[in-house]
């Protein structure tokens, strides 16, 4: 059964959320204080994370931070604040997902689902060994990413997407193509946070990430991954 930590403070949300994940089979426990949610995520065994950003003792942002610092689960934020900039903060600090209130407790549950699967998945290895491009290697097996030798760090998210990109070079993807091979088929969320971990990607692997020469915009098609 897989356990989830729910860091809300509004204890009407936060019941709705912890009964909707244990009707489908989760087991799920709510931490309405920012700092003992975090404290309790690094010592318990947590497979997932749903987060509010505003919340008493640290913030939910805070709490991604010391997540994406020590470990690699789902982490979908649950909150209020529906601002492009609060989003992309969320995503740069290493959130796979964003709801905004009010929202379908089902769907919070699919999302939920979706990444835990999509985390399995990619604990699971591959077929392939590595893949190199340029000064780019990207080894399989150990999830290790490096760049001109030197180790990089990424979240679950921006490496499946890394991956999917690389595994299928010198082809184009929309937004919605490259959604549906990370997030899964019929996940019903915003692409737009596609063009957000690009960004991400390229400020880690591109020389020059302003003008980027491994993954390419097509403007008013997609993506491409450029192998060299």
């Amino acid at each position: 059964m897989k356990r989830i930590l729910i860091a809300e403070d509004d204890p009407d949300i936060a019941s709705l959320e912890r009964d909707y994940l244990q009707l489908n089979g989760m087991s799920a426990d709510i931490e309405s204080d920012g700092s003992r949610a975090l404290e309790r995520l690094l010592g318990h065994g947590y497979d997932a994370l749903v987060v509010d950003l505003m919340l008493p003792g640290c913030s939910g942002f805070e709490i991604i931070r010391g997540v994406r610092a020590e470990l690699e689960i789902p982490v979908i934020v649950v909150s209020a604040r529906a601002e492009d900039i609060d989003k992309i903060r969320g995503f740069e600090l290493g959130a796979d997902d964003y709801l905004v209130k009010p929202f379908s407790p089902s769907e919070l549950v699919a999302r939920v689902k979706s990444h835990l699967a999509r985390y399995e998945r990619l604990a699971g290895g591959s077929r392939t060994d590595s893949i190199v491009s340029g000064n780019l290697e990207i080894q399989i097996q150990a999830h290790k990413v490096t760049v001109n030798g030197k180790e990089v760090e990424f979240t679950s998210t921006e490496y499946a997407l890394l991956v999917f990109l690389a595994s299928h070079p010198d082809q184009v993807f929309t937004k919605e193509q490259l959604f549906s091979a990370v997030w899964g088929e019929g996940y019903a969320g915003d692409t737009a946070t596609i063009a957000v971990h690009i960004q991400k990607l390229r400020k880690k692997i591109e020389r020059d990430p302003a003008n980027p020469m491994t993954i390419e915009t097509l403007w008013g098609t997609g993506y491409r991954f450029n192998r060299k």
